[in-house]
């Protein structure tokens, strides 16, 4: 396990206003309490709490990774595509603000960050 730091920044904020995840013109998810995870270069990844999901639409799948500052992650399906979106479902501490939340590969998905 690494700690975030001054190497390699990693900041975890509330995100402004309503997200709207679509899948082809179906909405998968939709919250007001979306997280937005900043990690040294990449760019931001929108976390979007399980509970604002419509998780009956999504197949778990066997692949997971590893990250040594966030943990674990698991991999869901998404209509036919395999792991589209993934979650930490029991990150380190550091990153606890994530658990219970989904993020999405922006190739399958459309997010739409809304007022």
């Amino acid at each position: 396990m690494k700690l975030p730091g001054p190497d390699h920044p990693i900041v975890i904020e509330p995100a402004p206003g309503r997200v709207v995840v679509r899948f082809g013109d179906e909405i998968i998810a939709d919250t007001r309490t979306a997280l937005e995870l900043r990690e040294a270069s990449y760019k931001p990844v929108l976390y979007i709490p399980r509970s604002d999901a419509r998780m009956a639409l999504y197949a778990r799948t066997t692949h997971s990774t590893h990250c040594p500052y966030k943990g674990d992650a698991s991999y869901f399906s998404l209509g036919g595509i395999a792991n589209a979106v993934w979650s930490y479902e029991d990150p380190f501490p550091a990153m606890a603000a994530i658990k219970d939340h989904l993020a999405f590969y922006p190739q399958h998905v459309t997010i739409e960050r809304l007022p």
